[in-house]
């Protein structure tokens, strides 16, 4: 711990402290968690020099404002975004040097939900299972940002990732698409239920969050009714409650549950879940694991 801390200006809607999560602990039923969207979250540490297991900031929707007590370099990545240090405009996606008792300003989403906030160093917090990682249903790690709040930051070691000034990250797109791996429960729904499933109009649910992203439209149809037993559950299962309507386990996810899975998103496909806005449409395209 290098005696610097973050202040919390604004907290925002909800911002957490993420990392890589803590996986290994499933059979404790506990989630693996961590930054839902995790290649802008490996960027953002990238640019900043830090390891790739280095804990930041993920902003939903209206990001937030932090103060440091000393002069750090850092890097918003994700969804994009206005970012400003004292009210000056600055680089979204590149290193940004943000002055002692400045603040830093990440504002608003403009594309996409959750935006990745990384500070040369870290964040130092204690970890809890070797993680850092706020974990919104386990209750586990560090709680959401409010207003007031200080974060003790690490010491920097290195500097930005190979003298970069920037690295690329692919656009965001207005679809939603999501590549589906049948089973296992698929032999529970109807048949020709995946390519209904494929045709359906679906949109992004408000109910989503961390946990899951919940889906609107045409139900899935089922042939067994009866209660299936819980059962093991990874990130991208994507299971089929008693509305028929498709939720898309995501990084907090519980371990285990016991409505029927119709697939799994593949786990690359599924950090764009963790950008989707509600409203936007989502499309499921079944393929193989090959």
């Amino acid at each position: 711990m290098s005696g610097a801390v973050l202040a919390v200006v604004r907290a925002g809607a909800l911002t957490t402290v993420q990392d890589l999560g803590r996986p290994g602990y499933a059979h404790l039923g506990v989630p693996a968690s961590g930054a839902l969207d995790r290649p802008a979250h490996l960027l953002a540490n990238r640019l900043v020099g830090n390891s790739p297991g280095a804990a930041g900031l993920e902003t939903t929707v209206t990001g937030c404002a932090i103060r440091p007590s000393r002069p750090l370099v850092a890097a918003v990545t994700g969804a994009a975004c206005p970012v400003r240090v004292d009210g000056r405009p600055a680089a979204w996606g590149a290193p940004v040097r943000v002055p002692a008792g400045a603040v830093l300003d990440v504002g608003a989403a403009t594309c996409g939900i959750r935006s990745y906030v990384a500070f040369a160093g870290g964040l130092d917090l204690p970890p809890v299972l070797g993680s850092r990682a706020a974990d919104l249903l386990s209750g586990l790690g560090p709680a959401p940002l409010v207003d007031g709040a200080e974060l003790p930051l690490g010491r920097a070691r290195l500097g930005p990732a190979g003298g970069c000034d920037v690295l690329p990250y692919g656009p965001l797109g207005a679809e939603l698409v999501l590549p589906l791996v049948p089973g296992p429960r698929a032999d529970w729904f109807a048949p020709g239920a995946l390519r209904a499933l494929a045709r359906g109009r679906y949109t992004v649910s408000p109910a989503s969050n961390r946990i899951g992203l919940r889906t609107l439209g045409p139900p899935v149809a089922r042939v067994r009714h009866e209660e299936l037993p819980s059962e093991g559950m990874v990130l991208g299962a994507v299971q089929v409650p008693p509305d028929g309507r498709p939720v898309v386990f995501l990084a907090d996810h519980p371990t285990t549950g016991g409505y029927p899975v119709i697939g799994v998103v593949p786990s690359p496909a599924v950090a764009a879940a963790g950008q989707a806005a509600p409203g936007a449409p989502v499309r499921f395209a079944p393929t193989s694991l090959r």
